[in-house]
């Protein structure tokens, strides 16, 4: 039986310093400053998670930096690549690592998703989730409504961010002219929007175990 490592569990293990919890998986960017530099750091953790159990690995190359995704459950792998990244002098920065999510609220979900599987190319997760077979966009899910309300935007992008990066982030969007529209389910998310009332979520993992 496959054990649930919780976002907790993680984050209360050594040397795992440089990772945040983002929903289901675990983050974190590497500043390279460099293709040839990121490059090095992503051969290293190659050869670090060949032959390894781990349960899930995504990793992103830029010219800037190098952003890794596991499973919780890779806590040594995870340790790993950390002390890999500073041999090679390439800080951690927890500030870059989100995820996004777009999600649609339906009265019959099931009758509205397969279009927007067939629309995106995305592959179903469970009854109300879409995943990008690549791992390049967005995740899509949908949000169960129980009766239409007109004249309130249907579809709105959740953030997931870092748990200690939350308030500034919050902070930067409402200095940028957004307002707060509900923090009752905080530190789960929060509901904000833009002047026009365009909602988004920050959301992170606390509170959810």
């Amino acid at each position: 039986m496959t054990v649930r490592t919780t976002a907790k569990q993680f984050h209360a293990a050594d040397g795992v310093e440089d990772w945040r919890s983002l929903y289901h998986v675990v983050s974190a960017h590497f500043r390279t400053g460099s293709l040839a530099k990121g490059a090095a750091l992503v051969n290293e953790i190659g050869r670090l998670a060949d032959g390894a159990e781990q349960q899930y690995l995504n990793i992103d190359l830029r010219y800037a930096g190098v952003t890794v995704s596991l499973s919780r459950r890779d806590i040594g792998l995870a340790q790993r690549i950390s002390a890999a990244a500073k041999e090679l002098d390439t800080p951690a920065d927890p500030t870059a690592v989100q995820l996004i999510n777009v999600t649609l609220d339906a009265l019959v979900g099931a009758e509205v998703l397969p279009f927007w599987r067939a629309l995106l190319g995305y592959d179903q997760i469970g009854d109300d989730y879409l995943a990008d077979p690549a791992r390049r966009g967005p995740g899509f899910g949908l949000q169960q409504m129980n009766t239409a309300r007109p004249g309130r935007n249907r579809m709105h992008l959740d953030v997931a961010v870092p748990h200690d990066q939350a308030e500034a982030r919050i902070a930067a969007a409402l200095a940028a002219g957004g307002r707060l529209v509900s923090d009752a389910y905080a530190p789960m998310w929060w509901v904000l929007a833009d002047v026009e009332g365009n909602e988004a979520c920050v959301a992170t993992w606390a509170g959810r175990e």
